[in-house]
C-alpha cells in the first residue's frame, strides 16, 4: 500500500511504501503525463514543448486510488492520472552511481566460460516462431553475440538474417561484403593467416553498431570463429590497474581508413567509452586501423600506451576467448560497440566462403522491445 505526500510548496511528491519512498518533481510529473493533450494517442509523442508549460509548475493536490495516482497541476489546473506501477518503474529516486565502469543490467559480461552455453538458435524457429525470436535477440542483447544454425546455404542469405531484427546498413563495401580464403592459395590475397580479436570498421562514425558474418562453404581445416567480450576486457583491465581503465577512457584514440579511390573515414572516440554518469558503453579496438594517437598529453602517453598493451594482452588471453566453427548455413550475429571478433588460422587444404554485411542495435532492440511487449500482453 502507497501513501502520497506533498512538500510545503508543492515542488514534488513522495509517494511512500512500507520501506521505501519515491520522490518526483512536479515539472518531471507534468513533462511526463500521458493525457490526450500532451502525449499523442497514436504514437505517445509530445504534443507540446517545454516552454508550454510554466516554469512554476507545482502540485496542488495529489491522491492514490489503487494502482492510480491523480495529481493537479498549479497554475495551469489541469489533473492528469499516472500509474503507480509505472512511476516506481522510472523511479529517479536515487544516488548517482559512484564508480565508472558500471553495466547496465540488461548486460551480461563473459570471458571464455560461456564456451559451455554458445548463445544459439535455429533460423528456421527464429523465422517462424516469435517467442523463438525473442529468446534469441534477448541473448544477442545480453550477450553481444549470438549464433544461427540451419539457415538456406545460398548466395546473400544473410539479408534474410537481417530481416529478422533490421535493416542493412550499405557503405563503401556495399551491401555486403565477401570473405573468401584458401588454404594454399594460387593468389596470397586470399590467405589463412589468423587475425587478432578486433571490432570492425572502427573509424566510422557512427560505427556500424551490428555484424552479420555467414558461412557458405567451410573445407578448410581450422579458421573457427573467435569472439571476446570487449566489456569483461575493459573491466578486467579496471580490475588490474585503475588509472590504465581511466587513461583509456579520458582520452580519444584516432582511427582511420584511406584503401580506396575517394575513401577516407576517420574518427576519434576513445578505445573504452563511457557515458557521463559512468556506465560502459562501447569499446573499439583495432589495431589495423589505428592512427597516430595525438589526443594524449606527453604526460600521459607512457601510460596510455602501457593501459594499450595490457588490454591487448587481456583480449589475447585464451581464457577470454568463445571459439566455435561454422558450417555452411551457419552465422553469428555480433555486437560491433562491444564484442571483438577474429578467426584462427588454417591449415590443410580446403576453402572457407563467408559473407558479412552490417546493420545496426536500434533495429534490433526495437524489435526486442517490440516482441518482449506482445509476449507481456500474451500472457497477461
Amino acid at each position: 500500500m502507497m501513501d502520497v505526500a506533498i512538500c510545503d510548496d508543492g515542488s514534488f511528491v513522495t509517494l511512500k511504501g512500507d520501506q521505501t519512498q519515491h520522490r518526483f518533481h512536479a515539472i518531471w510529473l507534468r513533462d511526463n503525463s500521458w493525457d490526450a493533450e500532451t502525449r499523442s494517442p497514436s504514437n505517445g509523442q509530445r504534443l507540446i514543448a517545454l516552454r508550454d508549460i510554466s516554469p512554476d509548475v507545482s502540485i496542488a493536490s495529489a491522491e492514490i486510488s489503487g494502482d492510480t495516482l491523480k495529481v493537479s497541476f498549479a497554475p495551469e489546473g489541469k489533473s492528469v492520472d499516472f500509474s503507480v506501477s509505472w512511476l516506481l518503474e522510472n523511479s529517479y529516486d536515487h544516488s548517482a552511481p559512484a564508480e565508472k565502469g558500471w553495466l547496465s543490467p540488461m548486460i551480461e559480461a563473459w570471458n571464455g566460460e560461456l564456451n559451455k552455453a554458445v548463445p544459439s538458435a535455429d533460423f528456421g524457429a527464429v523465422s517462424t516462431n516469435p517467442a523463438a525470436k525473442h529468446a534469441w535477440l534477448a541473448d544477442v542483447a545480453r550477450y553481444g553475440f549470438g549464433k544461427l544454425t540451419g539457415g538456406p546455404v545460398e548466395d546473400q542469405a544473410l539479408m534474410k538474417v537481417v530481416e529478422l531484427f533490421g535493416f542493412v546498413r550499405e557503405t563503401n563495401y556495399g551491401r555486403h561484403f565477401e570473405v573468401r580464403t584458401e588454404v594454399n592459395p594460387t593468389n596470397l590475397a586470399f590467405t589463412g593467416l589468423g587475425l587478432q580479436a578486433h571490432t570492425d570498421n572502427p573509424y566510422r562514425d557512427p560505427v556500424p553498431s551490428v555484424q552479420v558474418l555467414y558461412c557458405l562453404e567451410s573445407s578448410a581445416a581450422g579458421g573457427e570463429n573467435m569472439v571476446v567480450d570487449g566489456f569483461r576486457a575493459a573491466l578486467r583491465l579496471k580490475e588490474e590497474n585503475q588509472e590504465w581503465f581511466e587513461v583509456l577512457s579520458k582520452y580519444c584514440a584516432r582511427f582511420e581508413y584511406a584503401g580506396e579511390e575517394g575513401v577516407v573515414l576517420r574518427s576519434r572516440r576513445p578505445m573504452i567509452e563511457l557515458a557521463p554518469d559512468g556506465e560502459l558503453i562501447a569499446v573499439r579496438f583495432n589495431n589495423r586501423s589505428a592512427a597516430a594517437i595525438t589526443d594524449v598529453p606527453f604526460e600521459d602517453m607512457a601510460a596510455y600506451y602501457a593501459a594499450y598493451r595490457r588490454l591487448g594482452e587481456i583480449i589475447d588471453d585464451p581464457a577470454m576467448e568463445v571459439t566455435f566453427r561454422l558450417e555452411p548455413g551457419e552465422c553469428f550475429v555480433v555486437d560491433n560497440t562491444r564484442v571483438l571478433h577474429a578467426r584462427k588460422a588454417y591449415s590443410g587444404t580446403g576453402t572457407r566462403w563467408l559473407q558479412g554485411c552490417y546493420s545496426d542495435k536500434d533495429g534490433l532492440l526495437s524489435t526486442l522491445a517490440s516482441l518482449q511487449s506482445t509476449t507481456s500482453e500474451a500472457a497477461e
